[in-house]
């Protein structure tokens, strides 16, 4: 850029002086065409459950959810996101819940895709929703096996794409998923079907209240029979040139879209990722990012609602062409 103004002749002021000026000279703008909707399911039937460690948020009854679906749709916001609380009787080594076509999951997506069918429903491709260890993968002697998952994952997204699921969102950060998943959905008739892989997911702190609103909290305490961290799979934050190498890998194995875990903390991925590539470029704005807003905000220290708006259209800012987030309903309402 060859800037010469100087001042007095150049005053930046001139175009911050009027809200209506700095609606037109805005170089980035929120919508609610950018968001989706992270919730969570359980199988009871109490219509909610509040999260404790995100005020305002709940695990929502599958009928909770349809009706979720219908004020999504009310709403405008394109899509939402589906993660499930699973029971923990239903929980095992291997995570074979997670293949149940009457589970929770399938349930919940036929219910919402019956009552809102305009809505997206996206769907996580994962096993630390099933596993008793709360790990992503299967667990071998203290080493997650990574094609033995990716084989199961492969069968769990086929199924969750039999319920209706629109876009099938593996997230646990194996090698060479994305490719068995598309192989598999082609061969079975799902061509159209999309994939927005988590191609950038990084071991990271920010995951804790998640993991209490699906109630996989307890990893093991690091013992060989057990790792109590997922670093072994997710990446490590310090690294960015690592996020290219297994973006391109996903962008070759056939995903759609990209998408980019946690949010605010990795913008520099978000816009690395789409500078590159040049794809549909999605972050997420996970379960910490909103506990933490939510804190500040019940203790006064921030505007909630300034906040919300503000953190979402720095994902704009970065380059993202949409958001993952349990604020989508708020900001929708907000941006109304």
């Amino acid at each position: 850029m060859n800037f010469t103004g100087r001042y007095p002749n150049s005053r930046p002021r001139r175009l911050r002086q009027h809200d209506w000026v700095r609606r037109l000279t805005r170089e980035n703008r929120l919508s609610v065409d950018d968001l989706i909707w992270s919730l969570v399911v359980h199988e009871g039937v109490e219509p909610e459950i509040p999260v404790a460690s995100m005020p305002g948020t709940a695990r929502l009854s599958v009928r909770a959810a349809a009706d979720a679906a219908k004020r999504a749709a009310k709403l405008g916001i394109p899509s939402i996101a589906v993660f499930p609380f699973i029971d923990g009787a239903k929980k095992d080594a291997s995570g074979k819940e997670a293949l149940n076509p009457n589970g929770l999951v399938c349930n919940a997506v036929r219910a919402m895709k019956d009552a809102a069918p305009e809505v997206g429903v996206m769907v996580d491709v994962a096993l630390d929703p099933f596993t008793d260890h709360g790990h992503d993968g299967l667990l071998r002697d203290g080493r997650i096996l990574n094609d033995e998952t990716v084989a199961v994952l492969t069968e769990q997204a086929l199924i969750q794409v039999k319920a209706g699921a629109d876009i099938v969102a593996p997230s646990d950060m194996m090698d060479g998923r994305v490719g068995a998943i598309r192989t598999a959905l082609d061969a079975n008739g799902h061509q159209d079907t999309m994939i927005m892989s988590y191609a950038a997911k990084y071991a990271s702190a920010f995951y804790g209240p998640y993991r209490d609103a699906i109630g996989s909290g307890k990893l093991g305490t690091g013992s060989v029979a057990n790792p109590g961290d997922k670093r072994t799979y997710q990446m490590d934050y310090g690294n960015t040139d690592e996020a290219i190498r297994e973006v391109a890998m996903d962008v070759a194995e056939g995903a759609d879209m990209l998408l980019v875990k946690p949010g605010l903390p990795y913008l520099d991925i978000v816009a690395r990722v789409k500078a590159e590539f040049g794809m549909p470029t999605y972050a997420f704005q996970v379960s910490g990012e909103y506990a933490m807003m939510k804190a500040a905000a019940a203790n006064g220290w921030l505007d909630e609602n300034r906040a919300i708006i503000e953190s979402l259209t720095a994902f704009k800012r970065a380059g993202a062409d949409g958001i993952v987030t349990y604020f989508a309903p708020r900001a929708a309402e907000l941006l109304g």
